[in-house]
């Protein structure tokens, strides 16, 4: 398996695919560079090369009991970069993935072409007076509890409810879908799982004011997880080059559920 080792001597999985100009794909909680299978597949018959990793904590990576936040996760996305010697690439973070991506992007601008956050974080997902949509802070309370809890249980209810919008009227469940999402949750560690949520508490404000290449913001209108209202306007306005494609009744796994909609979407950014 292709792996780096960065200066903490932690080993980060990556996969890396083709040739072209570099995307490079970050993954949400709780999953791994798999969760991109979709993504990767289409932009490598499009002729792009593809790169993707497990962030460290999760999948195939090691999972160290120190540097499970947003700072080292970026240090770590930088050192692979640096490792691949990658230029003018694109970054599409997905969900948490979406913060990671922002983060990396405002430092690291010289490697940079485009960015596109899909069902994002950014620029803060909690609930305040300035951010009314957000999440209340029983729910980020809930989500370490089942990580503490029945890990096991707690990561198919996620996939089987708000995640992909299985519980919403109409929706026809796959299981197939919410099996591979519990495979790659219960491939990480509980530790970094856990920790993740100190990450949702964050506020990427200053990071998308920093970003001067051009971003798609990708947002379902029905995301469970990461309120529309929550993120997405306030995200674009930040934005220096943004813009704002929205999908009506999406969830917040869209690239999962809706990949024959998103994918071509994403390269005529990409191409645009």
């Amino acid at each position: 398996m292709p792996t780096i080792t960065t200066t903490d001597n932690v080993t980060i999985f990556y996969k890396d695919w083709g040739s072209g100009q570099p995307i490079v794909f970050s993954h949400g909680w709780p999953l791994t560079a798999d969760d991109w299978d979709a993504q990767m597949t289409f932009f490598l018959r499009h002729g792009y090369r593809v790169i993707a990793h497990d962030r460290r904590g999760h999948g195939r990576s090691d999972q160290p009991s120190t540097g499970n936040d947003m700072d080292h996760w970026v240090a770590d996305l930088a050192a692979l970069t640096e490792h691949l010697d990658l230029r003018d690439a694109i970054h599409i973070g997905h969900s948490t993935g979406g913060g990671e991506v922002a983060r990396y992007v405002a430092r690291h601008p010289e490697r940079v072409a485009k960015a596109v956050l899909v069902a994002s974080l950014t620029p803060n997902m909690y609930r305040s007076e300035d951010n009314p949509s957000g999440q209340p802070p029983e729910w980020f309370e809930a989500i370490r509890a089942g990580v503490l809890g029945n890990r096991s249980q707690f990561y198919r209810f996620v996939p089987e409810n708000p995640f992909y919008g299985y519980n919403l009227d109409g929706a026809e469940p796959s299981e197939a879908i919410i099996a591979n999402w519990w495979r790659q949750g219960m491939a990480g560690g509980a530790l970094a799982h856990y920790a993740t949520v100190d990450t949702w508490l964050e506020d990427y404000s200053e990071d998308l004011k920093k970003i001067t290449v051009p971003v798609l913001v990708m947002h379902g209108e029905a995301d469970q997880v990461v309120p529309f209202a929550s993120s997405v306007p306030r995200a674009v306005d930040l934005l220096k080059n943004g813009s704002l494609k929205t999908y009506p009744g999406y969830p917040h796994g869209m690239l999962t559920t809706h990949a024959d909609v998103l994918n071509p979407d994403l390269l005529s950014f990409i191409r645009s």
